[in-house]
């Protein structure tokens, strides 16, 4: 008898949000996987969304309903139970979280038979086996229960290069709380570590990529959309990241989250190693608008040395991105000022005024500015240094 081939990690192709199309993609892509057989009737399963704030669907900032929708439907066919929840940036509050709920259209999965969290009490989880998240605050619907699903969406991100299933498990530390883990871990490589260690400790039993619409440029809020093409799951959420990382031009080095798996043998460093079932290069977007890679985790190669260290923070700084505020899309609201987690920030005639030498570049003000108006800048030189190696 022949062996069936067990994949990492499925393609499907999904060209709209049809909830007729969506489901049938989705399916495509859990089969080759082994579908939802883990799940048995009366399991407790935990929808871990991205719902980064409260914008509509159509601006691909969140996971779209549809894909949602078709999540809920098959696991209720296997007579589960289905929370959907996230811990967005903002209070972690019935008040708040019905809003976001209601703008994301997440209230549609409803009809599905799925119930949207409303358990906004916090446990205190001990993690001795993480690299730097050992100890931390942790939405607790999930800790209860039996599985958790990580449903995310493909996104460029500021300080992390790229948000997709890894990333998303920063949801899982209460809105407010997010700004003190940027503050104590504000070098990338470090912050990175932090993401893979709650991603490690919830160990979601499977992942789903929307990547039917992705967010390029200025993610993950206040990007663009631009299709993707398809529905992306995985068994393992590093082996998901790196397949998704590849569709829009951006390998391990170009991802912290990345980097960090390869460093701690959680993603294989030769990536032709994961099976993947269908063609990444059929849905590949070449020109797929990202953001720099954070220097921080990247240039520090020049020694040991003091003559090393000093060179290292002079191209560190030099090759870092910042961010930037572009002025005429600025409203001063002060939005920026208040996330700040360093405190870098203060507004001036109505308009925000960053203080370079205690910034973090953490992005919090250019992840969660209404607007847009803070971008993701980089040095002459830096931009020089990426348009070089791109065509390399």
């Amino acid at each position: 008898m022949e062996q069936k081939t067990t994949y990492d990690v499925a393609l499907a192709a999904c060209d709209s949000y049809l909830e007729s199309e969506v489901e049938a993609s989705l399916r495509e892509a859990l089969e080759p996987l082994g579908g939802l057989s883990f799940v048995k009737p009366g399991m407790r399963v935990a929808v871990k969304v991205n719902l980064v704030t409260a914008l509509k669907p159509d601006a691909a900032a969140t996971v779209h309903p549809s894909v949602v929708c078709a999540v809920v439907k098959m696991l209720r066919e296997r007579h589960a139970e289905v929370v959907i929840g996230d811990g967005p940036g903002g209070l972690y509050s019935a008040s708040y979280l019905r809003v976001v709920y209601d703008v994301c259209g997440m209230k549609q999965a409803e009809k599905f038979g799925a119930k949207l969290n409303d358990d906004f009490s916090v446990q205190e989880a001990e993690f001795p086996e993480a690299v730097q998240a050992k100890r931390f605050p942790y939405t607790a619907y999930l800790g209860k229960a039996d599985v958790i699903i990580d449903l995310c969406k493909l996104k460029t991100h500021g300080m992390m290069g790229m948000s997709c299933a890894v990333k998303n498990f920063f949801g899982t530390i209460p809105g407010l709380k997010k700004p003190e883990f940027h503050y104590m871990f504000p070098r990338p490589e470090d912050f990175a570590n932090v993401l893979v260690d709650l991603y490690e400790y919830s160990a979601p039993r499977l992942c789903i990529c929307d990547a039917v619409i992705g967010m390029e440029g200025n993610g993950p809020a206040m990007g663009s959309p631009r299709k993707i093409g398809c529905l992306i799951a995985g068994r393992n959420g590093h082996m998901l990241d790196a397949v998704a990382a590849g569709l829009i031009g951006l390998t391990p080095a170009d991802v912290p989250t990345l980097h960090a798996a390869v460093k701690r043998n959680l993603l294989p460093e030769d990536l032709s190693s994961i099976s993947v079932f269908g063609d990444p290069g059929q849905f590949a977007v070449p020109d797929y608008q990202t953001v720099p890679a954070q220097g921080d985790v990247f240039f520090h190669v020049l020694g040991n040395g003091l003559p090393g260290k000093i060179a290292d923070l002079i191209v560190g700084r030099v090759m870092t991105p910042f961010p930037a505020l572009e002025d005429a899309s600025c409203v001063g609201c002060g939005k920026c000022a208040q996330i700040c987690p360093a405190k870098a920030i203060a507004m001036h005639q109505g308009k925000p005024r960053i203080d370079r030498r205690i910034c973090i570049h953490c992005f919090c003000c250019q992840e969660f500015c209404p607007k847009g108006a803070m971008k993701v800048g980089q040095t002459w030189i830096g931009k020089l240094f990426r348009k070089t190696s791109a065509h390399s």
